[in-house]
């Protein structure tokens, strides 16, 4: 009975902790959000308050468009995110496979070699990968940062789509072996549907580093060509003046493909995060 009577507690508990959680996460994006349609005098003067008609202004907007070409920013941005998350998605997956379903001398070692991709971080190799795509001559050049974002997110994916087509029944896959399909038939008809849910949380979890990462734009790719919007954001930091509205504004851009992808994956990122604890 008390068990009956604590569990309920216990769920609205872990439900007010998530709220706050979510509340504490979303209050500096609903600031940058806000402050980039306020003058730079309301910004300073009351940072909390919404715009009004007296304090509403576009002009970070205006000078974002106006002054960077923010567009070619947003659409190598866009390049470099979805090539690295296909990338990382289709041969995570492809990897997951192999490594769950095969049992071969060194499967182990090839799982231990690859958590230590999640491990050790990969700017600790910034000087020996600039100087691999200098010799190859893919400095400020877009395939250099999809080759490193390819390399940084699929230790991750395999580490989690491996655990997820363990739980794949066998007899699925042995009735597609008994019905003639080949063994990449059986991977992308019968498991790859499957992995939809963790491969939604890998996304996620892949996406966010590399569209909000500023440190190897600023070193592989730092031509005005080849900025991404991180990057382009710096444009309107300066050692003693900066433009805090096109600050504002610029990053209130770069957060529409998050929130966007959250909103196209919501459903399958909670369904492959909770379903592992699921039995």
């Amino acid at each position: 009975m008390s068990q009956a009577r604590s569990s309920p507690a216990r769920t609205a508990a872990a439900h007010a902790i998530l709220i706050v959680y979510t509340l504490i996460a979303l209050f500096p994006v609903l600031i940058v959000v806000m402050n980039s349609f306020k003058s730079r005098k309301a910004i300073f003067r009351s940072p909390l308050s919404p715009p009004n008609a007296e304090t509403f202004d576009l002009i970070g907007y205006q000078t974002v468009l106006a002054q960077g070409n923010f567009p070619l920013y947003f659409q190598n941005s866009v390049v470099v995110t979805v090539a690295a998350l296909a990338i990382v998605l289709v041969f995570g997956a492809m990897a997951a496979f192999a490594l769950a379903e095969y049992r071969f001398r060194g499967n182990a070692l090839m799982g231990l070699y690859l958590a230590l991709g999640i491990m050790i971080p990969i700017r600790l190799g910034t000087v020996a990968i600039l100087e691999m795509m200098v010799a190859s001559g893919l400095v400020n050049t877009l395939t250099a940062l999809v080759l490193v974002y390819s390399a940084q997110g699929l230790p991750l994916a395999i580490f989690i789509l491996t655990e997820f087509t363990r739980q794949i029944s066998d007899d699925l896959k042995n009735a597609g072996r008994i019905d003639g399909l080949s063994e990449y038939r059986i991977f992308f008809r019968l498991v790859l549907p499957l992995l939809r849910p963790p491969m939604a949380t890998v996304a996620v979890f892949t996406m966010i580093p590399i569209w909000n990462d500023l440190w190897f734009p600023l070193i592989l790719a730092p031509a005005e060509a080849t900025k991404t919007v991180t990057l382009g954001a710096q444009l309107f930091l300066g050692q003693f003046v900066t433009n805090w509205n096109a600050v504002l504004a610029a990053l209130s851009l770069a957060i529409l493909p998050v929130m966007v992808l959250y909103l196209i994956f919501s459903r399958q990122l909670i369904r492959g995060i909770t379903s592992g604890a699921v039995k």
